[in-house]
C-alpha cells in the first residue's frame, strides 16, 4: 500500500512541475519513467529516497556526455563524410573509444554506489526495467507515427 502510495505521490508532483513548467515533453517522460521504475523495483520509501538522487546525477551525467561529445563528433563526420582523411577517421575513432570508455566508467561507478542503497537484485532489476521502459517508450512512438 505504501509502495502505490509513493508512487501516486510522485507522479502527482512531477506532473504537477512539468504542467507548470509549459508541458515539456522530456518532463513527462521522466515523470513516467520514475513511475515506472518505481513501480518495477518495488522500492521502499527510504530506497527511493536515496535511490532517485542517485539516479538523476548518473541520468543527468549520461545525457551530458551522449549530447556533448558524441553528437559534437557525429556532426562532424556527417559535414566532411566524402572528404574525411584517414587520419581524421583515426581521430574520430580515438575519440568515440574514449567516450564510450567515459560512459563505461560512469555506468561502472552508478553501480558501485546503488550498492549501498539498493540489494543486488534490485540493481538487476533496474537494468531490466531501465530496457523495458525504453522499449515501451519507443512502441509508442511508432503506434503514434503509424
Amino acid at each position: 500500500m505504501k509502495k502505490i502510495n509513493l508512487i501516486t505521490v510522485i507522479a502527482f508532483l512531477i506532473s504537477a512541475l512539468t504542467f507548470a513548467q509549459g508541458g515539456k515533453f522530456r518532463d513527462q517522460i521522466k515523470a513516467s519513467k520514475v513511475a515506472f521504475i518505481t513501480n518495477e523495483l518495488n522500492l521502499t520509501t527510504t530506497e527511493a529516497e536515496k535511490f532517485w538522487p542517485l539516479y538523476n546525477t548518473f541520468d543527468d551525467k549520461q545525457r551530458e556526455i551522449k549530447k556533448e561529445k558524441i553528437k559534437g563528433y557525429r556532426n562532424r563526420l556527417d559535414d566532411s563524410e566524402d572528404k574525411l582523411t584517414e587520419k581524421e577517421a583515426a581521430t574520430a575513432l580515438t575519440q568515440m573509444e574514449k567516450t564510450e570508455d567515459e560512459l563505461h566508467q560512469l555506468r561502472k561507478k552508478f553501480i558501485t554506489d546503488l550498492k549501498g542503497v539498493l540489494p543486488a537484485t534490485k540493481i538487476l532489476k533496474l537494468k531490466k526495467a531501465d530496457e523495458d521502459f525504453n522499449r515501451k517508450l519507443l512502441k509508442q512512438y511508432k503506434n503514434k507515427r503509424d
